[in-house]
């Protein structure tokens, strides 16, 4: 029967904006736990990211550092340890049970950021989060003038449900460039999806090329009955 599965939908989409509408807060998809408090975090004209020293962690600045940057005309520094940071990075010595692999905490205050995983996944995926509870104009690959560079001080404990949160793109049945691929994954990882399910071929076409093949190619091709060369 589809009335049931109608009925969890419809109560599931309900308890979703009576949360967002309680906290003032959209957030997608929505944290374990979310708690509003007083005041608000204004980015500063100078952002100081402090960071442990992890490579993997290096894209995950590096994603940070241009949506802090480009847009606000901010300028940030990366630092292993300073005395009071823009927003602090934290890799937990012991990792806490609960945020397992992909979990993090996500505390802003008025004085300050601090992002709290037990890996780096956990981190990237709490520097998501940050990004969305700023302006929408955060997103903008320039400068945009006249906008108050705020978010709400919240406190965010986050861990997924499900550990395999997968996408499909169709690139058989029709074709994508390789900026179009990339945008693609930017706004897949941007909610927290962590499985990328390209579907390469089918009989429509076969969307990779693989050079070391190109010439064993070439020479089927030539053998056909019907070729004739260009």
């Amino acid at each position: 029967m589809k009335t049931p599965s109608i009925l969890l939908c419809l109560i599931f989409i309900c308890s979703t904006a009576l949360s967002q509408v309680t906290t003032g807060i959209a957030i997608i998809p929505e944290p374990v736990s979310i708690e509003k408090t007083s005041g608000v975090f204004s980015l500063p004209e100078s952002i100081i990211i402090e960071a442990p020293l992890n490579k993997v962690l290096e894209t995950t600045i590096s994603f940070l550092k241009e949506r802090l940057t480009v847009p606000t005309g901010s300028k940030v520094s990366v630092v292993q340890s300073h005395a009071s940071p823009t927003i602090r990075l934290v890799l937990n010595n012991v990792a806490k049970g609960t945020l397992g692999k992909e979990g993090y905490q996500l505390s802003i205050t008025p004085k300050g950021i601090v992002i709290t995983a037990n890996t780096p996944a956990g981190i990237f995926y709490g520097v998501q989060t940050l990004v969305q509870l700023f302006p929408e104009e955060i997103e903008s690959k320039s400068f945009v003038p006249n906008i108050k560079w705020e978010a709400p001080a919240v406190e965010i404990s986050d861990y997924p449900r499900f550990g395999w949160r997968g996408l499909m793109f169709d690139v058989a049945r029709h074709f994508f460039t390789k900026d179009e691929v990339k945008h693609f994954i930017d706004d897949m990882v941007r909610y927290k999806y962590n499985i990328l399910h390209l579907h390469l071929t089918d009989d429509e076409g076969w969307r990779i090329q693989i050079k070391s093949r190109i010439a064993a190619f070439k020479f089927v091709v030539r053998t056909l009955p019907n070729y004739t060369a260009n």
